[in-house]
Formats: structure tokens, C-alpha cells, sequence
């Protein structure tokens, strides 16, 4: 030990000086000096949080406290795993029969009945799953993190394959007519490879570029677009990167590249190069990933951690009301009968239209930022198929296929390659096509999604179906939406009463953050909101 460093002891004596000289808020900033406390600066940044821990409290004297949690989806489980670590008493209210929130993977047997009254039960086999709400994960993101740290094995997701589909019926394709992503790629990087090779040659960037900068671009353009040369006039005639129509095989079999070569006007006519940026986007880029057996193993393994007894599932909050001391949270348990719940903090982790609805002395201005925020719409559907044909038949192992279609997005499995069975993402769609969807049964849905499915693949695309499963999240008991739209973003100051909340009563969801409809979202507001209720407990 160095001179001049006290002891635990010490230290301890230190914090309790300096909390009767200068007041708790003195003591709790040395803590964070210290290292012994979070820090209003550790808090904004998601990989300097640090967890409460109990030896805060062993420093200060004061007691953990009680919280109650409203809603056990990933903010509200992160609050409880995070707090608990401290010793706080927490209790979760969750309104379903299961942790996870819009984290919800079907799977054989699970049934679900939606705000119309229409019941569904999943028949897909042994093994196979959908993935209803989230179903990827950047490999940034801080969800990752708790997987591992809660014992949660991950597996690639693939978001982006060249051998997947672009089908856009509106630009002149026909059924059994898509065209690969790879070809599509090559075609419109091609193009624009030329015209801005042809344009630099020919000066046109001669106030932009010095002479040196120019080779140097031509040289990229020329690998980047797989066009000519000078000597060929910088013109794209397409190559390997299309693909190919027979592929090199033995020596004697060189293979015959793709005919049938678009011009340029063609290309861009078609729409196709509307998709490409996807891959370049900072939350879908590859690597990305998900747990193996389905995204609910994260939720799930959260509610092992904190202890299912807990998780008071079935209940359904009703009232919350604050005072100076404390919070009281009025709900249903799962017979119906009303309860009340009283707690030192409360976190409210449930999603803002539906706390808005809740009977509470929040005040006027809460009140209005939660209904300021409103519910967004997704649907997705599950297609199980008794063959893996689209590996076998389209050699399309994962990924994604684009369509303009109201399907706008078919998803193949990342997992199970080469097994007997597999469940593709009929559509995923959002906005006005997922309302159209959502009016349908689930008998019309998939009749539907099947019928536009076949333009793109083939008669397989129904004579293998076994079965299917869908959902429309803005009809989801509890849920009512998908995600959030913010107007202003979330830091305008009508959010403000909820991004620093003055009461007992503080408030978590991935609609309080930079990366609404992310786990990732969900658990750093979450963070955030356990900094500040621990904050307050040590200066109580």
C-alpha cells in the first residue's frame, strides 16, 4: 500500500467525515472519486456503468430500500438484475405470463389471442422457433454483454446475403423473375462506377481532385465496380461479381457468367440499389448475432438471475401513486382481484401509452410526455416448411430477401442449416402494410403472404408449407405497438419530467433512448434509471 492511501477503515471513517461536514450529496460524489459509487458522468456512457453494490451501503449506513418494477420486459428485468445486486427488495409486475416484454419467441404450443379476440396456437415442430419481436444483435451493443455475463450462448446472424433475394414487382419483375442481391449489387455499383470514372477522366472534377487524387480514384472505381479500364472507355460489361450462370467447376469447366446484362438506366429504374446502404448501417452491419434456441433466452436467463418468486406474474398494474416517502402501486393479480404493493421507489419499465392510461398523481406535465410519444406497428409471420428448399433449391443459407411487395422483407433461418425442417420470416413489414395485415385473421395473413411468397420462389413456397404463426404487435395484449415514434427525439424538453423525474417514480424503456425498438435501448435506459434511484437511496 502506498503512503497516503487509507484503509478500508479509513476510508470508511473518511466517507462518514465527509458526510457530516458536507451532506450526503458531499459523500456520495467522494464515493464517486473513489470509485465506490456510480458518477453522473459513468452513467451516460453504457461501458462506464457500474453497478450498485451493497458495500455502498455498508459505507453510508443506509438501507437498500424496497422498489417495485412495472412491466418485466429487458428495462424492467435490467432494473431488478442491476438492483439486486445491491441488496435492494425488488418486485416486478408484469401483466403476462412470461418475461421479455416485445422480446417473445414462439415456439410449438404457445398460444396467443390478440385484442380481436383471435386466438392462435403455434404447431411448429421440435427445434423450430419464431423470433415474433427482436431477433438480431450488433455485436456493439450492450446486450451482449449480459449474455455473457448471464451464461447465454450466441450465434451468427446472418442480416445480409449475396445469394438472398430483391423482387420489385412495381419496376417491371415478374413472378419467378428476382434478381440475387449480388447480381443487383454488381450492377448498380458497376454503373455508377462508370459514370464517375468517365466523369473524372473527362475533368469534370478537376476543381475537386488533384491529378494524383484522380489515378488513385480511377484505380479504386475500376476494382470497386469491376469495369474497364481507359483503354475500354471505364464501361462496366458486368463479370464474376454478377455471378454465374453455370459455375466454374473441374478443369475443362470454366463456368459461363450471367447474361443478360441491364443497361444502366434499367438498373437504376429498378429500385435495387435503394437496399445496399442496409449493410452499411451502424446497428445492421455484420457481424451480427443471436442467442442460440431463440432471443427469449436473454429475458428468461434475467429471470432466473433475479428469482422468478420475484416476478409477479398475471398482475396487471392499475394506479401508482407517489408521495414524499414512498410510492403505491394499485393491480390485479392473476384472479382478478385488486392489490396494492407499497415501495420506497418505483420504476416504471412499461410502455409510455399504457402508463399513460394507468390512474397516478404523476402530474400534468408526465402526463403529457406520455402521450406525446405514440405506439408504432410491426408484424411479422412465421412460415414452417417441411423441406429446407430454399437451401437446396436456391442455395440461400440465411439472410435477407428485399421485396416492394407488402410482404417487404422475407427472412431465411440462421440456424438448423441442412436440417429436415425450417421457419422462414413470411414477412416482416411495418406501418400501413402491417396495419393491412394486422385487419386480416391469421388464416388470411398467411394465405396472403404465401400468395405474393410464391412470386419470388416458386410453387414451393406453398406446396411445403406446414404451417404458420403470425403477429401484429400493435394488437398484442398489454403491448399495443412495436416500438415508438418521438417526435423531437428523446431529449426535447417535453421528455424532460421522464428523463429527470424529480419524484419517487422513475422511468426506463428503449423509448427513452438513442436506439428505440433495440434491447440494446431497453437496458441502457434501464442504467441510466438505476444510477439515479441509487443516487438518491445513498443521499436519503
Amino acid at each position: 500500500m502506498t503512503q497516503g492511501q487509507p484503509t478500508g477503515l479509513d476510508r470508511r471513517g473518511f466517507l462518514r467525515a465527509v458526510g457530516i461536514t458536507g451532506g450526503a450529496g458531499a459523500m456520495f460524489a467522494t464515493m464517486g472519486a473513489l470509485g465506490l459509487a456510480p458518477t453522473a458522468q459513468a452513467a451516460g456512457r453504457g461501458g462506464d456503468f457500474r453497478a450498485p453494490s451493497t458495500a455502498d451501503f455498508h459505507l453510508t449506513g443506509r438501507r437498500a430500500g424496497k422498489v417495485v418494477v412495472l412491466g418485466a420486459g429487458l428495462a424492467g428485468l435490467t432494473t431488478a438484475y442491476e438492483l439486486g445486486k445491491a441488496g435492494y427488495d425488488c418486485t416486478i409486475l408484469e401483466p403476462r405470463d412470461r418475461p421479455g416484454g416485445r422480446n417473445y419467441t414462439v415456439r410449438g404450443g404457445d398460444t396467443h389471442t390478440d385484442l380481436d379476440g383471435r386466438t392462435q396456437t403455434a404447431a411448429f415442430s421440435q427445434g423450430q422457433y419464431l423470433n415474433a419481436g427482436p431477433a438480431r444483435l450488433a455485436q456493439w451493443m450492450v446486450t451482449l454483454d449480459y449474455c455473457r455475463e448471464l451464461g447465454v450462448p450466441i450465434e451468427v446472424f446472418t442480416n445480409s446475403n449475396a445469394d438472398a433475394y430483391i423482387y420489385h414487382e412495381s419496376a417491371g419483375m415478374r413472378p419467378g423473375q428476382p434478381v440475387r442481391y449480388r447480381t443487383a449489387k454488381a450492377d448498380t455499383f458497376g454503373y455508377v462506377s462508370e459514370l464517375l470514372a468517365k466523369a473524372t477522366d473527362q475533368g469534370a472534377l478537376d476543381q475537386e481532385l488533384t491529378a494524383q487524387d484522380k489515378e488513385r480514384l480511377l484505380s479504386f472505381l475500376e476494382d470497386f465496380g469491376e469495369i474497364g479500364g481507359r483503354s475500354d472507355g471505364w464501361a462496366y460489361a458486368g463479370g464474376a461479381n454478377r455471378g454465374y450462370a453455370t459455375w466454374p467447376g473441374a478443369a475443362g469447366t470454366p463456368g459461363a457468367l450471367l447474361g443478360d446484362l441491364p443497361t444502366a438506366s434499367e438498373v437504376f429504374a429498378s429500385g435495387v440499389g435503394r437496399h445496399f446502404a442496409f449493410e452499411f448501417e451502424f446497428d445492421q452491419a455484420m457481424l451480427m448475432f443471436q442467442p442460440v434456441g431463440g432471443m427469449d433466452r436473454i429475458p428468461r436467463a434475467f429471470a432466473r438471475a433475479i428469482g422468478d418468486h420475484r416476478i409477479r406474474y398475471a398482475c396487471q398494474a392499475t394506479s401508482l401513486v407517489q408521495s414524499a416517502g414512498g410510492v403505491a402501486v394499485g393491480y390485479t393479480d392473476p384472479g382478478g382481484r385488486p392489490r396494492r404493493i407499497e415501495a420506497d421507489y418505483c420504476v416504471a419499465a412499461m410502455p409510455p401509452h399504457l402508463l399513460a392510461r394507468l390512474t397516478h398523481n404523476l402530474g400534468p406535465d408526465v402526463q403529457t410526455a406520455l402521450t406525446t410519444i405514440r405506439p408504432s406497428s410491426a408484424g411479422k409471420i412465421g412460415l414452417e416448411y417441411r423441406s429446407r428448399w430454399w437451401e437446396t433449391d436456391h442455395r440461400i443459407y440465411g439472410g435477407i430477401t428485399e421485396t416492394d411487395l407488402d410482404l417487404s422483407h422475407i427472412w431465411y433461418p440462421s440456424y438448423g442449416h441442412h436440417g429436415r425442417r425450417g421457419v422462414i420470416v413470411g414477412y416482416y413489414n411495418t406501418g400501413s402494410n402491417a396495419d393491412a395485415y394486422a385487419a386480416l385473421t391469421p388464416a388470411e395473413r398467411e394465405a396472403r403472404a404465401v400468395m405474393q411468397g410464391v412470386k419470388i420462389h416458386g410453387e414451393k413456397y406453398r406446396s411445403e408449407l406446414s404451417n404458420s404463426f403470425s403477429i401484429a404487435w400493435k394488437r398484442v395484449r398489454h403491448l399495443e405497438g412495436a416500438w415508438h415514434s418521438i417526435p423531437g427525439g428523446t431529449d426535447a424538453a417535453v421528455y424532460k419530467p421522464l428523463n429527470e423525474p424529480a419524484g419517487r417514480v422513475l422511468y426506463a424503456g428503449d423509448w427513452l433512448s438513442y436506439m428505440d425498438a433495440w434491447q440494446h435501448g431497453a437496458i441502457l435506459s434501464a442504467r441510466k434509471a438505476v444510477t439515479a434511484l441509487h443516487s438518491r437511496a445513498l443521499k436519503a
